[in-house]
This record gives structure tokens, C-alpha cells and sequence, in this order.
């Protein structure tokens, strides 16, 4: 959960660096006689120092010698409490690829701030560079210029997950399971998930041709970029329900919604489905102004405390909306931060909500963002946050009311298939066991799900490929693998009839 505010920042001084000069001396033991020849003297010296060395060797306790022989070795070596400042001018000064690089200072600034907010006991802390916390923030709030569409790029498969409603994308015809081939003629096989990004936004109003791969189809579009803002969808099902799906709690989300619920109301709905399912949070303000529609004003929906003990309750404004009710959420694994708040406070304030799917994540800790003037900013941890009865979900999460699970296929992490390899009859392979997998959740008749080819197999795939219109080949390959992979998004994004949570919901509002 994240809180902004605005601040400077603070001016930074740099230390100057100083060596300290060596202090050790030695004393030399006074001779009892002295010789008259120089060759008596340096002998009488010699069997001294060997002497005094195997005193200290046999005597002395190895600690402490060990202790002596530090002192002599440090000679010449900066005080550790000027190391950064040490470092820093030795990279700046004295480092062989330091002209290399371009505006060297903030490059090494920025990776020195990096490393001392990284840590384990906090991966939510860090400090961020004024590219970086811009798209965190567009992130949070949804609202981009781009053409409108959520991907994954889990092992080298691009691929659309969602397409945002009402934007270019959707206009031009974009669809869920969609795979990026390239951008303006530059093919992303193997790009990043940031580089895809960057290539795909730019400027309102400017054009960029996508080519996507569609089954065995490379589908060409033009696209004119726009703002996009969304962090909600929602509509009125066939069963008479409002479904509010909250994809993110971002500064625009509780106008959003207000919207939908007008909406509802308007069409005497009552029955909600709200899906946090994948919401990884956001604003606490946004958190507030949503839950200030569901529960009666000055009811408490958080506590924050901070590291001396202080506790700061938060409670909502006036705004409700009285004629919702029962309502059920849908959760999951990604469901984090302000929705597992958002879900907490919802069941122990409302005596009608009923949670539904599986364990949240698990995120009890309240970051706020601290900018500085040169765009960069630091978002650290200052409080854990529970809920109205004190429940910290941090590490364990929120386990539902009725747990359901999702077909094994949409768990599932794919690998991209090399080109040119290809799987028949009697062999075994992960790729055939994920098409196994992929073809019975389409409704392919498969006998196992282990990876042997066998027949049952063959035959699904050339079903297959006789409904895509596929050379049928009865043959796994790159295209036909990717093909099923898009085709399970598609149905999973547009067919309601495969999630058995969104099902359950349903029949528990149907009593």
C-alpha cells in the first residue's frame, strides 16, 4: 500500500577524504655494552630481534599478535567512515571505464542509493529513478499513453492478457491471447518486458504498427496511440448481478466506481461480485474513497503502527451506498496490499460479504514516496497496517471463506518453443504435457496429462488443427504450441463458463 508525499530533497555533503598518518613506532631495547666494532653491534642486533620475535611468537596470546601485525599491514589505508566517499571518487577518478560513461555521477549516485534501500527484511523499499517512479506511478493510477493492453512476457511469450475497454487497442480489434510479434518492424522475440513497453508507447495521437500473431495468422494493425485510464471494469451480468472487477486502487479508481454503482442502482441491482483477483494495490486515499461506498461514515477500515508504537486509525467519509448487499469477493495469490485491506474490512464490517478463492498475498506494510527535484524518489516503509480488529496479514495472507481453485492450466509457466523442434507419436516431452494440458481445457479429448505422445493426443491436436483450419499434421510445433496458449487467454478472458470461482460467487448469491 502506498501513501505520496511531496517533499525536497535535503541537501547532501560530501566529506572530504583525509589518510591518517601512520602512529606505530618501534622502540629499540638500549644495549647493556657497547661494542667497539660494527660487525659486534649488528650481530648482537640480529640475535635481539630474533629474540624479541620468538618471545612474542611463544608468549603472547596469537590474538594479540595477530592485533601487531594488523597495525604494521594498515598502514596507508582510508578511515572506513569516509569508505563511500572513498569509493565514489576512486570510480569517479581512478576507474578505467569511468569516461565511458555518460553522466557518470548519477549513474553511480543512483546505483549506491539502489544498493543501501535493498534489503532483506524489506523488498518493498527502494529508491527509484525519475523513469522508473514516473511508471510506478502510471502503474498504480493506470493511466498511460499507449494503446491499451496488459501482456505477459513469462519465458519469451509475449502475450496479451487484457484488452483495456474503450481504448485504441480494443477499437483496432486487439484480442486476449494475442502474441506481440513486433512494433514498427522491429520483431520483440527476446526483448524485455520494459523494452516491448517502450517501444509500444509514445505520444497521443501518434500511429505504431503492430503485428500480432493470432493461431498461424500474422495480423497487421495500426494503432493510434492515447491516453488510458482504467482501473475498473465492470457490467451487469446475465444473472441480474453487478461485477465489479478492481484491477488497482490508483487516484482516479473511487470515481471510477462511483460511476458503476450509479449505474447498478439505476437498474435496481443489489447482488455485487466485486473480483480483486490480481490487485496488487495502491493509494490508501483511493482505498478510503472506495470503501466509503460500501460502509457508513466514521467506520474504522485500518490501523497503522508505526515504529515507536503510535497507532493512527483511518475511517471512512460519508457517501455510502445502502442497497448493495450480499456481496461476494473474489481473491487470489496476487491479491495484495490496499485489496487485502479493502477485503478485511469489508468482512468485519459487513455482516454480508462472503470471500471466495484462494489465500491473498500477504502484505501488511504501508509505503510513502519521498520525491526529490530531480525527479528521483525514494518509496520506503514506515508503518504495518491491520485491519479494524487488529488482524496483520503480513507473510500469511487472507485465507477465504470457500477456497476454489482454477484449472491447473492457468497456473502453468510456459516455455517458448525453439523453431524447428516439433514432438510426435511415442515421444516425451514438458511441451507435450502442456499441450495435453492446454487441449483438455479447450474440451480436446486427452487421455494423460504426463507428456508421452500417444495416441489420444494425436488425435486432439489434428481436432485442433481441423477447427483452426490448420495443416493437419497430428504434430506439436512452435506455431500450434504458441496457438494453444493463445487460444486458453481468449477463452479464459471472454468465457465465463471456465472460472469456477467467478461460478461459485454466483451460485452463492443465487441462495
Amino acid at each position: 500500500m502506498g501513501e505520496e508525499k511531496n517533499e525536497k530533497e535535503p541537501e547532501i555533503m560530501h566529506l572530504s577524504t583525509e589518510k591518517h598518518p601512520k602512529n606505530d613506532q618501534a622502540e629499540n631495547k638500549k644495549l647493556k655494552k657497547q661494542n667497539k666494532t660494527l660487525k659486534t653491534w649488528l650481530l648482537v642486533l640480529s640475535i635481539a630481534v630474533f629474540l624479541i620475535g620468538w618471545l612474542l611468537g611463544s608468549l603472547i596470546p596469537l590474538p594479540n599478535t595477530t592485533g601487531l601485525r594488523s597495525l604494521l599491514s594498515t598502514a596507508g589505508k582510508a578511515d572506513s567512515s569516509e569508505k563511500i566517499n572513498v569509493v565514489m571518487n576512486l570510480m569517479e577518478n581512478s576507474w578505467f571505464f569511468a569516461d565511458s560513461i555518460e553522466d557518470l555521477d548519477t549513474r553511480l549516485t543512483d546505483q549506491a542509493l539502489k544498493g543501501i534501500t535493498t534489503n532483506d527484511e524489506d523488498l518493498h523499499t527502494e529508491y527509484m529513478s525519475a523513469d522508473e517512479i514516473t511508471q510506478f506511478t502510471q502503474s498504480i493510477n493506470r493511466n498511460f499513453v499507449g494503446i491499451g493492453v496488459q501482456f505477459t512476457n513469462s519465458n519469451g511469450i509475449p502475450l496479451v492478457t487484457k484488452v483495456i475497454r474503450n481504448s485504441p487497442a480494443e477499437s483496432a480489434g486487439v484480442q486476449a491471447g494475442d502474441i506481440i510479434y513486433s512494433v514498427d518492424g522491429t520483431k520483440v522475440e527476446g526483448m524485455t518486458s520494459d523494452e516491448i513497453v517502450a517501444l509500444v508507447q509514445g505520444e497521443e495521437n501518434t500511429k505504431v504498427t503492430m503485428v500480432f500473431k493470432r493461431g498461424d495468422d500474422l495480423v497487421t494493425m495500426e494503432i493510434t496511440r492515447a491516453e488510458v485510464s482504467n482501473t475498473i471494469d465492470g457490467k451487469i451480468t446475465d444473472e441480474g448481478y453487478g461485477y465489479l472487477q478492481i484491477l488497482q486502487f490508483g487516484e482516479g479508481t473511487a470515481d471510477e466506481l462511483k460511476s458503476y454503482l450509479d449505474e447498478f442502482e439505476e437498474n435496481s441491482v443489489t447482488s455485487l461480485i466485486i473480483d480483486l483477483r490480481d490487485d496488487g494495490g495502491g493509494y490508501l486515499d483511493a482505498l478510503k474513497g472506495v470503501l466509503s461506498y460500501f460502509l457508513p461514515e466514521n467506520t474504522l477500515i485500518l490501523q497503522r503502527e508505526y515504529s515507536d508504537g503510535t497507532v493512527v486509525k483511518t475511517y471512512t467519509d460519508q457517501g455510502q451506498y445502502t442497497s448493495f448487499g450480499p456481496i461476494v469477493l473474489l481473491v487470489n495469490g496476487n491479491t495484495a496490499s490496499a485489496a487485502e485491506a479493502f477485503t478485511l474490512a469489508m468482512k468485519e464490517q459487513r455482516d454480508d460479504v462472503t470471500i471466495v478463492g484462494e489465500t491473498t498475498y500477504g502484505k501488511g506494510t504501508v509505503q510513502i514516496t519521498k520525491y526529490f527535484d530531480d525527479g528521483s524518489a525514494l518509496k520506503y516503509t514506515d508503518s504495518k497496517w491491520m485491519s479494524p480488529e487488529g488482524v496483520w496479514v503480513n507473510g500469511t495472507g487472507i485465507a477465504p471463506d470457500e477456497e476454489v481453485k482454477l484449472p491447473e492450466v492457468l497456473y502453468t509457466s510456459y516455455t517458448a518453443m525453439d523453431e524447428g523442434d516439433s514432438y510426435a507419436l511415442d515421444s516425451v516431452s514438458d511441451y507435450t504435457k502442456e499441450a495435453q494440458m492446454l487441449l483438455q481445457y479447450l474440451g480436446y479429448d486427452v487421455d494423460r496429462t504426463d507428456g508421452y505422445f500417444d495416441e489420444s493426443t494425436q488425435n486432439a491436436i489434428l481436432k485442433y488443427q481441423q477447427d483452426q483450419d490448420m495443416e493437419e499434421t497430428g504434430v506439436l510445433n512452435k506455431d500450434l504450441y504458441e496457438g494453444l496458449i493463445s487460444a486458453v487467454v481468449l477463452d479464459w478472458q471472454t468465457n465465463e463458463d471456465h472460472d469456477p470461482q467467478l461460478a461459485r460467487a454466483k451460485e452463492i448469491l443465487n441462495g
